[in-house]
């Protein structure tokens, strides 16, 4: 694969751009998309250059590419140009040849293949949710339930993890999209008021008893 250039591709020549309600949910192939996190104009860029690749590996081969050669690009790509992208990749998809599949690019480029991954600043706050959650077998509607509570307890913590959820289900047939506005998303306890007036003295003072003195 030919080196990329990075620095003209973060020129402007890509359409670039993030708030808080961007779809960092990104298509590369029929049944592969990624997650986008860190710079929203790296990530883009380079979802940009494995959609491109990954059509040339469709006419070459005559057929989709796994998602694991979609994986393998992108983790090239990042690993390259490290010093130069601030780039966090989730690829997932499913292939004939394994079925579904889900593969972690952390800051750096390494390559991990997972039964789930997250990644991004809000990440840090749902670890251990997800290791206590999650359940291997699931349906779609658990797995659904299992994204959309673990990306609201992400964002009700993290200022910088968008305002609404957006979610992919892929299988052999088709690839569902979902949309939940940030009027929906689940609730959780999100503690008071840290600043509120006190209402009652948690730890009181100690019963002051007199020391006895012998005569």
């Amino acid at each position: 694969m030919e080196r990329i250039d990075v620095n003209r591709l973060k020129s402007g020549e890509v359409n670039l751009g993030a708030n808080r309600v961007t779809d960092k949910l990104t298509y590369v192939h029929d049944r592969i998309y990624c997650c986008r996190s860190g710079s929203a104009a790296d990530t883009q860029a380079v979802a940009d250059v494995v959609h491109h690749h990954l059509q040339l590996i469709t006419q070459m081969n005559g057929e989709a590419p796994s998602v694991h050669t979609a994986a393998q690009v992108f983790q090239k790509i990042c690993y390259d140009n490290k010093d130069a992208l601030s780039a966090g990749i989730i690829v997932a998809g499913w292939d004939k040849e394994v079925g579904p599949s889900v593969y972690n690019i952390p800051l750096g480029g390494g390559l991990f293949r997972q039964p789930w991954a997250i990644g991004g600043s809000g990440s840090t706050y749902v670890y251990g949710y997800c290791d206590a959650t999650y359940r291997e077998g699931w349906g779609r509607d658990e797995t659904v339930e299992f994204v959309k509570n673990t990306l609201a307890l992400a964002m009700s913590r993290d200022g910088s993890s968008g305002g609404v959820i957006r979610m992919c289900v892929i299988t052999e047939n088709n690839v569902e999209r979902l949309f939940i506005p940030g009027n929906e998303l689940p609730r959780f306890w999100e503690g008071k008021d840290v600043l509120g007036a006190a209402t009652k003295n948690v730890y009181p003072e100690p019963e002051v008893v007199p020391m006895a003195v012998e005569a």
